[in-house]
């Protein structure tokens, strides 16, 4: 196990990763008089809960500090927010961040994509390919929206980013991970699971693609926040197991699906 300040490495390499770069809401105690955003306020546009889906399986990668120190899902002259269209418009700073908070911030950054790359490396050399779950979530339920639901149809309860790769290259793992989750209902209802809809995918995802090319595939899942309320963090524990089943039952058929790749 890696266990850095910013980020944990949890098991051997294996041919499925799962990873949860958003999980975490931990800040720096040099940043909190800093903020001018309530922790209350970053929470809302952190992933809190992702990383019980990325603990299902190991190995798994768990983002432990905020986005709002530093985010691993942006490239890293974006990762450190500064302005409000940095971080949808928040006012995120009291007074603007002194360069050497900013670089020790970035040291974090540079550290997590250092490790990942040396594990995924590990990999590649033992198995050939790779599939990693780049496990996000969303909120739909907005202030501008009077906190109603958002139009389902635009918002799937699951959103499937492929974007970043060779798709028909990896069809089979795409399409066995899409037909296995949509055999699951949740909450009464059959998981409404697509592709590319809300998100196609983001930093992360672009740069394992980058750095691994042929060998990786990254299904960036997000998960509509219907498991918990986004606004005060109650988590409703049935629908998220139910979402967690959905995750677990695709391993198998993925890993199998990954075998018949050529790489």
């Amino acid at each position: 196990m890696i266990e850095h300040p910013n980020f944990t490495i949890t098991g051997e390499p294996a041919p499925l990763i799962l990873t949860a770069v958003h999980d975490g809401s931990a800040v720096r105690d040099e940043l909190n008089d800093r903020f001018a955003l309530s922790i209350q306020g970053r929470l809302y546009e952190e992933d809190p809960h992702t990383a019980t889906w990325a603990q299902l399986r190991e190995p798994n990668i768990i983002g432990l500090r905020s986005r709002f120190e530093v985010d691993l899902n942006r490239s890293r002259e974006r990762a450190v927010y500064q302005k409000p269209e940095d971080a949808w418009g928040l006012t995120v700073w009291r007074d603007a961040l002194d360069q050497e908070m900013i670089d020790r911030s970035l040291a974090g950054y540079d550290a997590f994509y250092a490790e990942i790359e040396r594990f995924l490396q590990l990999v590649v050399d033992r198995y050939g390919s790779f599939v990693l779950y780049d496990i996000h979530s969303y909120n739909h339920r907005r202030e501008d929206n009077n906190r109603q639901p958002a139009d389902a149809e635009a918002n799937p309860v699951v959103n499937v980013g492929t974007g970043n790769m060779n798709r028909e290259k990896w069809a089979p793992v795409v399409d066995t991970f899409l037909k296995t989750m949509r055999g699951h209902t949740v909450a009464g209802q059959p998981l409404d699971v697509r592709e590319n809809v809300k998100f196609a995918g983001g930093h992360f995802n672009l740069w394992i693609h980058d750095r691994f090319p042929d060998v990786s595939c990254v299904l960036s899942v997000e998960f509509k926040k219907v498991f918990m309320d986004e606004h005060t963090n109650e988590v409703d524990a049935t629908v998220l197991k139910q979402l967690q089943d959905a995750l677990a039952s695709t391993f198998e058929p993925v890993l199998a699906a990954r075998k018949t790749i050529s790489v």
